[in-house]
């Protein structure tokens, strides 16, 4: 299996280093290839260290998580983008959708993000 670097974007400090451990916890391949806490940050990150696939909070300061999904993917229709929230309603699920976001995942459901980057990162 290849590697999988992985971008987080959340301006939880807490949670930046819960999603770090995990992924690094996993290994088998998973690892983070950055972090940052906004959204035009995270653009800057996303940019700089090219991973393979990028947590997104939704709910950031400044830039939502689906706004720089869709910046992002506008660059790179390919990127393989994870929307990571305590608040995804049916409108940020459908919108997600609309933009090619790979999967949403719900905040509680964090031990589920090592499958979710072996899903979605490449080779899959």
């Amino acid at each position: 299996m290849a590697a999988v670097r992985t971008l987080i974007v959340d301006d939880d400090d807490d949670m930046r280093f819960l999603i770090r451990t995990i992924i690094e916890a996993a290994n088998e391949g998973l690892s983070v290839a950055g972090e940052a806490a906004h959204g035009s940050e995270g653009l800057e990150a996303w940019r700089n260290d090219q991973p393979d696939v990028v947590i997104l909070d939704q709910r950031m300061p400044g830039m939502t998580g689906l706004e720089l999904a869709e910046k992002i993917l506008t660059e790179a229709p390919d990127q393989a983008i994870i929307l990571f929230s305590a608040y995804l309603d049916d409108t940020v699920t459908r919108r997600a959708n609309e933009l090619g976001v790979r999967a949403c995942l719900a905040k509680d459901a964090y031990q589920q993000i090592p499958e979710a980057l072996r899903q979605h990162g490449p080779d899959r």
